[in-house]
């Protein structure tokens, strides 16, 4: 499985350095991954310290000198933008055992460890965060997915509205969809689904709700989705599969724990709403 980036590194060990070495670290931090490839003088420079503080910095984080940091930054976007045509000439040449018990081996081995750490990585905080806000019988929610994980992002939906109203889906269509980001307010909590490759719409639908003072949740992979510079809380998940293709199982697995999370705090309501909702599927033959 990746491991973790290296801006995640450089907050895990923020309060292991020296002041000055820390203002290096917000500084790369600030406009992450691009900072990390300006000039040592540079970034000196913008975190008021000198040249070899910087130098110091990337030995702590293990780094043999700037340029390895710069290739290692470098080696983590060249992952991060990895498309699923490159990820499978890539198992092309490192297949392994292709038979049926081989590959169900291979899956099981790749998804329990995938979500396990996925589950373990996200912090309680996090989780309470967003169960918070989609349990919130004063906000508004609505979801946007990209290519395929609208897939989840439905799925989150229908188990929401079957639990509370005021529940949507983005709009496809141009005009509606403008319409509905153009009334985003303060009690909105918009929930964006973006793993790599990165979709534009989905950093701009987050910044549009930060601007209208509303909340937003992002549900990403490990690379983190740009869309969470402008998050209230961030739901990473880990990817590994027995394909080329990103699994969307360890971030399932994070739905299903918020929902059971939203489920237990909204109580008595949840249980009225949803029996309500079942009495009126039934009433038009649904059920």
């Amino acid at each position: 499985m990746p491991p973790g980036t290296l801006a995640d590194e450089i907050r895990l060990r923020l309060g292991d350095l020296t002041p000055a070495e820390r203002r290096v670290a917000r500084v790369l931090l600030a406009a992450y991954p691009s900072s990390g490839f300006e000039t040592v003088a540079a970034i000196a420079e913008r975190a008021a310290v000198s040249a070899p503080t910087v130098l110091r910095f990337v030995s702590r984080l293990g780094h043999r000198g700037f340029p390895d940091f710069q290739a290692a930054l470098r080696a983590e976007l060249e992952e991060r933008n990895a498309s699923p045509l490159s990820l499978y000439e890539a198992a092309e040449e490192n297949a392994a055992d292709g038979s049926p018990a081989g590959l169900m081996a291979r899956s099981s081995r790749l998804f329990a460890g995938a979500v396990a750490q996925t589950l373990a990585e996200i912090p309680a905080a996090d989780l309470e965060s967003a169960v918070d806000l989609l349990s919130d019988p004063r906000r508004r929610i609505t979801l946007a997915g990209g290519r395929f994980t609208h897939l989840i992002a439905q799925y989150l939906g229908l188990h929401l509205m079957q639990l509370r109203d005021d529940v949507r889906f983005l709009p496809e269509r141009d005009v509606e969809r403008t319409a509905a980001l153009a009334r985003l307010t303060r009690r909105d909590v918009v929930v964006v689904f973006d793993h790599r490759r990165y979709e534009s719409d989905k950093l701009a639908i987050a910044q549009l709700t930060k601007e209208a003072g509303g909340k937003v949740v992002v549900f990403t992979d490990a690379w983190l989705s740009p869309a969470g510079a402008h998050a209230h809380v961030v739901l990473p998940s880990r990817v590994a599969a027995p394909s080329p293709y990103d699994s969307l199982v360890p971030t399932l697995a994070v739905v299903e724990t918020v929902v059971a999370g939203v489920i237990t705090a909204l109580g008595d309501d949840g249980l009225r709403h949803m029996r309500h909702s079942e009495a009126t599927a039934g009433r038009i033959g649904l059920v």
